[in-house]
């Protein structure tokens, strides 16, 4: 793998991560549209992890509030919505780590192979976003949010297994849904993504460990990982400072239009 290939990887994984518009559905079909080679797992694991870095240090202070909440939960035995925040994030992020650790690969598979099907679910997720953003009532802060109303949110998280749905997609469509304002359903929806990108960068570096890494691969990882962490906090404050002010429906044509295109594209034989 070339440095220009590992860099435009990384910031189509630091945007599209972060952005309610599919990592996983872009980083299939653009190396497919490039005639790129798979970039394995050696690659995706810096990808994943320079996205955890970028999520975690735009958090940072956050972070901290809610680690010392959550110890505040266990001394007060939970007293107070901001002493169960950092509970609840925690156990919303149950139902995704376990669909991913059960149906990841089998997943991936199938829509690896289906352009096709990746369209579709940016089409359909993307008018899904679209309805929330347009009828979800968008009066509630996170601190108001119910452990039922998160674990919710947290089951939604299990459809970012399919390519095209977009985990920030699809979690802020189920905040927005619960009553969330537009702000505070992103925000939710980055602190939620905390355990479970760390969670998979994880597992696939304690594979990586196992078998080592590819060679030639160090300086592309870099790359990538650079690149990703760079693109992902600049895409976090861009769509925090978006939505104070507008809709979510520009992603939502976005969404529409790349799917078209793709569609366009199969229909024209130039994707297979």
């Amino acid at each position: 793998m070339d440095l220009l290939q590992a860099a435009l990887l990384g910031l189509i994984q630091g945007a599209t991560e972060v952005l309610p518009i599919s990592s996983s559905g872009h980083l299939i079909l653009v190396p497919r549209l490039l005639g790129w080679a798979d970039s394995g797992l050696t690659f995706d694991v810096a990808l994943h992890f320079g996205t955890f870095l970028a999520i975690f240090y735009y958090f940072r202070h956050d972070v901290v509030t809610l680690l010392q909440d959550g110890l505040g939960g266990i001394r007060q035995a939970g007293e107070g919505r901001q002493l169960r925040l950092p509970w609840m994030i925690m156990l919303a992020s149950v139902p995704a780590a376990l669909a991913g650790k059960t149906l990841e690969g089998p997943i991936e598979a199938f829509f690896r192979s289906s352009p096709l099907m990746i369209a579709l679910m940016l089409i359909l997720f993307g008018l899904a976003l679209g309805l929330a953003d347009r009828y979800g009532r968008k009066l509630h802060d996170v601190a108001s949010l119910t452990l039922g109303s998160a674990m919710l949110i947290g089951c939604f998280q299990c459809l970012a297994l399919i390519p095209g749905v977009s985990r920030s997609g699809i979690t802020i469509t189920a905040a927005l849904l619960l009553g969330l304002a537009r702000s505070d359903a992103a925000r939710f929806s980055f602190l939620l993504s905390l355990p479970i990108v760390f969670g998979a960068a994880l597992l696939k570096g304690i594979h990586l460990v196992k078998h080592g890494i590819e060679p030639g691969m160090a300086l592309p990882m870099l790359v990538g990982m650079t690149v990703s962490a760079i693109s992902g906090y600049i895409s976090v404050a861009f769509l925090l400072k978006f939505v104070q002010t507008r809709t979510l429906w520009s992603f939502v044509w976005y969404r529409i239009v790349a799917g078209a295109a793709v569609l366009a594209l199969l229909a024209a034989g130039v994707l297979t």
